[in-house]
């Protein structure tokens, strides 16, 4: 092989390499924002929740924490992409994702049920009603963000967080369609009907992550 050849093949083998270490540091800083903006999500919402006596805004906040912990285990499953363990990781961060799947999953149930047992009827909360906009804004171009990262990387793990992100999205619109359907019409069970419609579709994605392999594809 000539000295040409033998850099030039370098550069080929190098240039993939490269391309994983920048795509995985764009990862990291979805997954920073991901488990800053829940956290702070979480704190409001529960708050919130406590203070208007919404079971359902609170529940909000407990999928806020949640949503925290997925977005650790990617964290963590990013910042071996510069070492061996990287499969290892890879793997444990999607069960981890499927576990918080369905937590997610049976506490929606716990609680929708519980709400039409009881009748439960949240007072109005403007501060919940406007976390649940700025939720419906930010959660959407997260998860798209979070999809096409972890479709480059071939990264099962990411793309199950994005999909979780999706779900968080998806309860803001139900949180604030339940919270004005009762407001306007007086409809109380709009909110906790529309959560359990949500269960089967949340659990069906955890029990995929818990027997997926990590170079499977999710969108």
């Amino acid at each position: 092989m000539t000295a040409a050849s033998l850099v030039s093949y370098r550069s080929k083998d190098a240039r993939p390499r490269v391309d994983q270490l920048t795509l995985a540091r764009r990862g990291r800083r979805l997954q920073y924002v991901t488990i800053l903006w829940n956290s702070l999500e979480g704190l409001i919402a529960v708050a919130a929740g406590l203070l208007a006596g919404s079971i359902s805004l609170t529940g909000f906040g407990v999928d806020s924490f949640i949503e925290v912990t997925s977005g650790v285990a990617v964290l963590w499953r990013l910042l071996a992409d510069d070492t061996d363990r990287r499969e290892h990781r890879e793997r444990l961060a999607l069960r981890i994702v499927a576990v918080a799947f369905l937590m997610l999953a049976l506490y929606v149930a716990v609680e929708s049920t519980r709400d039409l047992w009881s009748r439960s009827v949240p007072r109005a909360s403007p501060l919940g009603m406007a976390l649940a906009c700025a939720s419906l804004l930010v959660m959407p171009l997260l998860s798209r963000a979070k999809r096409q990262v972890g479709r480059a990387m071939s990264s099962r793990a990411l793309r199950a967080d994005a999909r979780q992100t999706d779900f968080c999205a998806y309860l803001s619109a139900i949180l604030l369609a339940g919270l004005a359907f009762n407001a306007l019409f007086g409809w109380w069970w709009a909110d906790p009907v529309a959560a359990l419609v949500m269960v089967p579709i949340i659990a069906n994605e955890g029990v995929e992550g818990l027997r997926g392999d990590p170079c499977d594809c999710i969108d």
